[in-house]
């Protein structure tokens, strides 16, 4: 069986496809510990962003919500490593390299690393009409320790 779990980074960037990129130091403020950003090429002008974005062990982004008042919402494909993912009311969901997630428009959720692994996936804006990111509380240190 393969093993998913990377704690060793140098280990996890030999199969993280994409590349950690930078420090995510504009949306840090809404992330617990450290994340990382990389964009995949995409023109300015074209409507669709597309980021690798990098999880250390045991970092989480806060509750968020992809708001739009039509279309929106965000794809996420799991590239490397081992993280969650949430939706507001449900039970969080393993990912695994290969994994897809397809976050509705207006759903309180988040995702992130596991707590023994680096975790990467690629993050895909979905286009809609008044999209806009809600950043909320963060997930606390006990719901994310009881997963």
């Amino acid at each position: 069986m393969k093993n998913d779990k990377y704690l060793n980074e140098s280990d996890f960037e030999k199969v993280n496809v994409f590349g950690k990129g930078e420090p995510n130091t504009n949306f840090a403020q809404y992330f617990i510990g450290e994340s990382f950003l990389n964009p995949l090429g995409v023109p300015d002008d074209y409507p669709i962003g597309a980021f690798n974005v990098t999880f250390e062990p045991g970092c989480r982004n806060n509750w968020h919500i992809h708001k739009a008042k039509s279309g929106g919402g965000q794809l996420l494909i799991c590239t490397a490593g081992s993280g969650w993912y949430q939706e507001e009311g449900k039970d969080a969901r393993s990912l695994n390299p290969g994994d897809v997630v397809a976050i509705p428009a207006n759903v309180k959720h988040w995702h992130g690393a596991k707590e023994d692994s680096w975790f990467s996936h690629v993050a895909i804006e979905v286009p809609g009409e008044e999209t806009e990111n809600i950043w909320l509380e963060e997930v606390s240190d006990d719901d994310y320790k009881n997963l």
